[in-house]
């Protein structure tokens, strides 16, 4: 089920939240609300429901072992089976077909099998909120959570189920037990997830169009201009799609009386990758940052050893996105870019914001190009285009139309610029009339806009 659709808008949605203020005590909400997400997760995915039990009952046995063991070895020993049983669900539905693909092109005179599953929706995910909840229980960070409806709810709580943001158990174990839904925060929620289906609706799907459309035909065919104008496309793409979605959940979140961290602040906006990535997917970053890098030892031991730990958590940080080589590619790209900044460039980028922000921009845009791109060799062929001015065979502005353009420049503005330079007139007009009444325009456009549409995935929801 997608949040922009007509069955969730007009249908589910409603349903949950009137049932939703007709229980006022959180035990009973969360029963219904876990009912709710159950339901939710197994209309698109009936059979890979059973998965997602599977990882609520093993998650909350091995925590009541962890919880109850006095050892500190038995405890570790436990940690560890139920990271291997989390890790392996992910492994062997995300990248066993990656890996058997790669042994078989490595032994082709062995007729090795290629295997090749249905990716369940949301794996990366849920998987990584169980495993977060069982990591900070042995580190003491909580007692173990006896209550099994409290634990499924937080890991398969419907708003951040499919696309994040990665909720830590910590982050909302109170909200678990005591919340309040008040006035205030149902419509601070409604408000954020209009914001949210907008940035969906009247900008990601129609910048997509764009995209779709010039790599339907080839960087050869589109040229030079062709190619830059689907690298800014897609990067405008991929950012209000993912944000919107993270609006969306953090807006329903709010609604039931959950709030949940935000996770984008503004990133193209940054004036170095190291900046980049602490406002992109905060919650992914803050994850690979708390149970990968600093156990790996961070910083702690030496220059070296720090540039190799952020050599593997972006390596790691790339191949979490999806089971391809060209994912990984490109977490060590911008792994790679860190690593120059750390060394002292990052510095000389201080001194200079101009050349800074450029050079941010250029980088994480030819880096969309990498993420986008069917295959590694397309990449490299537009990025050569990029850098190699060509003409095109064909007029890229018959890709834009009217609607198309002004996608694009809205994308532009609202991504950064319009922010920072209309930041007082924001703060003035929160929760106003005007707010109000650019709520209702907006969310009339999105229903307009989604009657000529059947199906509108997230990107993120492949991951």
């Amino acid at each position: 089920m997608v949040f922009s659709s007509f069955i969730f808008l007009w249908f589910f949605l409603p349903l949950i939240f009137i049932l939703g203020m007709t229980v006022r005590t959180p035990g009973r909400q969360n029963i219904l609300l876990l009912l709710g997400s159950l339901l939710f997760y197994a209309w698109g995915e009936p059979v890979y429901i059973l998965l997602l039990l599977a990882s609520i009952l093993v998650n909350y046995l091995f925590g009541l072992g962890i919880g109850s063991a006095e050892k500190q070895n038995t405890k570790k020993l436990l940690l560890t089976a139920a990271l291997v049983l989390d890790l392996g669900s992910l492994a062997c539905f995300k990248y066993l077909g990656l890996l058997s693909s790669s042994l078989a092109a490595v032994f082709p005179s062995a007729n090795l099998p290629v295997i090749d599953l249905p990716l369940p929706v949301g794996i990366s995910f849920f998987t990584f909120q169980a495993m977060a909840y069982i990591i900070d229980l042995y580190r003491g960070k909580y007692p173990a959570q006896k209550d099994p409806l409290k634990l499924a709810l937080y890991i398969s709580f419907f708003p951040q189920l499919i696309a994040g943001p990665i909720v830590r158990y910590i982050d909302i174990e109170k909200q678990l037990t005591e919340r309040k839904i008040s006035l205030d925060g149902v419509s601070c929620g409604i408000r954020r997830f209009i914001f949210g289906l907008a940035k969906k609706v009247l900008i990601a799907n129609i910048v997509a169009d764009v995209v779709d459309s010039l790599l339907a035909n080839g960087p050869s065919m589109i040229g030079s201009a062709g190619c830059w104008l689907c690298a800014i496309a897609y990067t405008l793409q991929i950012y209000y799609d993912f944000s919107g979605y993270s609006d969306m959940a953090i807006g329903l979140g709010r609604i039931f009386g959950f709030e949940f961290r935000e996770n984008f602040d503004l990133p193209y906006i940054s004036r170095s990758i190291t900046e980049f990535w602490r406002r992109w997917h905060i919650s992914l970053g803050e994850w690979f940052r708390e149970y990968l890098y600093i156990p790996l030892g961070g910083n702690r031991k030496g220059r070296l050893r720090s540039y190799l730990n952020i050599f593997f958590v972006f390596a790691m940080t790339g191949l979490w996105h999806g089971a391809s080589w060209r994912f990984m590619i490109w977490g060590i790209y911008h792994g790679t870019f860190r690593m120059i900044e750390k060394a002292g460039f990052e510095d000389f980028l201080k001194k200079h914001p101009v050349f800074s922000h450029i050079y941010t921009v250029l980088v994480f845009v030819a880096g969309w190009v990498i993420f986008r791109a069917d295959s590694l060799g397309l990449a490299l062929e537009q990025l050569k285009f990029m850098v190699n001015p060509t003409a095109s065979q064909v007029n890229p502005g018959i890709y834009t139309g009217n609607y198309r353009l002004l996608a694009l420049a809205a994308g532009i503005l609202l991504c950064g610029p319009a922010q920072k330079i209309f930041k007082k007139i924001g703060d003035k007009t929160k929760d106003s009339f005007i707010e109000l009444v650019c709520c209702a325009v907006l969310a009339g456009l999105c229903i307009l806009c989604l009657g000529g549409e059947s199906y509108n995935p997230f990107i993120y929801f492949r991951f």
